[in-house]
């Protein structure tokens, strides 16, 4: 339920913060949205041998600017490296250690964090995810 109260806060602050009329709204004007990740949102079959999650936006993005946030301790992953943008300026690649059997569940900024910000400094849209990873056998 807390978890469910914080995307529509989350949700609203979006809808609220960018009251822009359709004619005012273009591809340089819109702020920058998650539009791949890997693992993908849902997947309940990761690889728990991943080393890397990546999300990848839909504009040119800062360098070393991120919110890789938690929703709680027990779902964020170990993280193993610094976090870094590939030469595509759009793909951010965070290095991790995985277990298998858990659920993962990552904010791409949030409602405190928006480090996520596109070249001209305009905080992405924030992204809640989720995903579970296999169980070994």
């Amino acid at each position: 339920m807390k978890m469910l109260l914080g995307l529509i806060a989350c949700t609203a602050l979006v809808f609220s913060a960018s009251a822009w009329r359709a004619e005012d709204v273009t591809v340089a004007t819109a702020l920058p949205v998650v539009v791949k990740t890997v693992p993908q949102a849902g997947a309940s079959d990761v690889d728990p041998d991943l080393k890397a999650i990546e999300v990848t936006f839909s504009k040119d993005m800062t360098d070393d600017s991120w919110s890789w946030s938690q929703l709680s301790d027990e779902t964020f992953p170990k993280v193993d490296g610094k976090p870094k943008y590939e030469k595509d300026k759009r793909t951010c690649v965070l290095p991790v250690k995985l277990e298998p059997g858990k659920t993962y569940a990552i904010w791409l900024n949030s409602e405190k964090f928006d480090g996520f910000k596109d070249a001209d400094g305009r905080s992405a849209v924030p992204y809640l995810l989720v995903f579970e990873t296999e169980k070994k056998q």
